[in-house]
């Protein structure tokens, strides 16, 4: 595919500092029909030829029962890389819209699908599980943290978790948005319009307007967060150096 060398440039530079896969795992790509787990999908499955350390690597998605749902174009795709696809059914949507009626459901859809999503792992045998979140993400959520819940947090590169004996990991953290953008686009891959009712309407969507605002005039801010967040090792991230690409910031929004 094209452009994968600056993918998998940003993906290895991220499973080599936080030691994201051993030899012998069997790994879970966490895939909806967007373009971040597309793209982490296809940056895995490239990896896996020549990475050092032997994998495995499988796809799951959680259906969240989202009438009209097609996850056919996810399955050619994988039928392409040679990825095992699996897709698990669940009622999340009408538990969350239709009996909770919730105001706020991102988090609690979160952690509905996140459970559904290890669960099915475990049951496949797999060690990790790989999500799609990116640079952006991890000063989206910092920034989220500080402005709504008035702590210093982020989610973790790495994170063990006990109850299911699965390691999550999140192999795209140094690259920005644009990149997956771009990728994806030129990789032409079959992104699916989110059918959430709650989609466009969330406080991460109005955090990520206000760091596009503010980004144009103080260049390289989101950068300077994430090296903020690295230099406190802050839940779990290191400095690891200057991170790739840090000498374009400026071209960050362009």
């Amino acid at each position: 595919m094209e452009n994968t060398k600056r993918v998998l440039s940003y993906v290895r530079r991220a499973v080599d500092d936080y030691e994201m896969i051993k030899d012998g795992d069997k790994i879970a790509v966490g895939v909806s029909a967007g373009k971040d787990s597309l793209t982490l999908l296809c940056a895995l499955a490239e990896l896996r030829r020549f990475y050092p350390k032997k994998f495995e690597l499988i796809a799951i998605t959680v259906d969240m029962g989202f009438e009209g749902a097609d996850f056919s174009p996810i399955a050619r795709l994988c039928e392409e890389l040679d990825v095992p696809y699996h897709i698990i059914p669940t009622e999340i949507s009408k538990i969350i819209f239709d009996v909770r009626k919730e105001k706020n459901p991102c988090s609690l859809c979160a952690k509905m699908r996140r459970g559904a999503l290890y669960g099915g792992a475990r049951d496949l045998g797999c060690t990790s599980v790989a999500l799609g979140h990116h640079f952006d993400d991890v000063v989206e959520t910092f920034m989220l943290n500080l402005f709504y819940e008035g702590r210093i947090g982020c989610f973790q590169p790495v994170t063990y978790l006990s109850n299911t004996g699965i390691t999550m990991i999140r192999p795209m953290i140094y690259m920005p948005e644009k990149d997956v953008r771009y990728f994806a686009s030129k990789a032409e891959l079959p992104i699916s319009k989110v059918k959430c009712p709650a989609d466009g309407n969330t406080e991460r969507e109005e955090m990520k307007k206000l760091l596009a605002t503010l980004e144009r005039e103080n260049k390289g801010l989101r950068y300077r967060i994430f090296g903020a967040i690295q230099r406190g090792e802050i839940d779990g991230f290191k400095m690891m150096g200057k991170m790739q690409g840090m000498k374009n910031y400026t071209d960050a929004d362009e």
